[in-house]
């Protein structure tokens, strides 16, 4: 079953090519701004019998109408109750940027829940969650054309729209929203220590997170922690794309 069928699943997640029996399902979450579709080619990376699956945040794609949330606690805990009961096969989560916190904190709910979590988490451009630091977005941070400055500089898929007023104005709220969350969740208690193994993946080029930062991961897993860089800046999964999701297929396989 895939995991778009599951109980209101269909508005939180998109699967692309869906799998029957997927022999592992791979749930990737999106970075600040971000959308579902960012992954919709990593299956042609991958087995036949893979599944994956992207989380749509409220704010944007298909939810474009909905106000996004600027709370972590309230969306890793939707995400958790979308998942928890669908988690009856071998599934791996994968979060780039602030969707490896929030891949995080919903593998921490889940097993405060006493429910079987992910394999694996794959964590990507993020520093470790006790080396986050404030970037002075959040609502009394940054204005406007400061905050899309910054994600211009960044250099993520479709950065160039936002110098169309009419594309900026639409984009503007899910941004906003989602920085809004990073600052606060900052200051915010964590997820506990996982019993799962980290593989944490950053661009050498990348200047925040540090790769230090990001290496910390080691330190939040009883598991081992593998860390890797590719070249690049903080969008290097999007030209490196072919050869992360090949790394990230080789270490599964590996798991077993």
């Amino acid at each position: 079953m895939a995991l778009s069928s599951g109980p209101h699943s269909g508005q939180w997640l998109r699967t692309y090519q869906p799998v029957a029996a997927p022999r592992l399902r791979l749930v990737c979450f999106p970075h600040a701004g971000g959308s579902a579709s960012f992954f919709r080619t990593w299956p042609r990376h991958l087995p036949a019998d893979w599944e994956v699956s992207a989380v749509c945040y409220p704010g944007r794609e298909t939810r474009m109408a909905e106000p996004g949330i600027t709370s972590m606690a309230e969306l890793a805990g939707r995400i958790a109750d979308v998942l928890e009961p669908q988690m009856t096969s071998r599934t791996v989560f994968f979060g780039h940027s602030m969707g490896a916190s929030v891949a995080h904190e919903v593998t921490g709910l889940l097993a405060g829940r006493g429910v079987v979590g992910p394999a694996a988490l794959l964590v990507s451009g993020r520093a470790a969650p006790h080396r986050l630091r404030h970037l002075g977005s959040g609502d009394g941070g940054l204005t406007d054309e400061e905050l899309l400055a910054r994600v211009g500089e960044l250099g993520g898929p479709g950065a160039d729209l936002l110098h169309d007023p009419e594309m900026r104005d639409l984009f503007l709220p899910p941004i906003r929203a989602d920085y809004r969350l990073i600052e606060a969740y900052v200051d915010e208690p964590k997820a506990p220590v996982v019993d799962i193994p980290v593989v944490a993946y950053f661009g050498s080029d990348d200047p925040d997170p540090a790769p230090d930062a990001v290496r910390a991961w080691a330190e939040l897993t009883s598991a081992g922690c593998a860390a890797r860089a590719f070249p690049g800046g903080h969008f290097y999964l999007s030209p490196h794309e072919a050869e992360l999701v090949g790394d990230i297929r080789e270490r599964l396989v590996a798991l077993g």
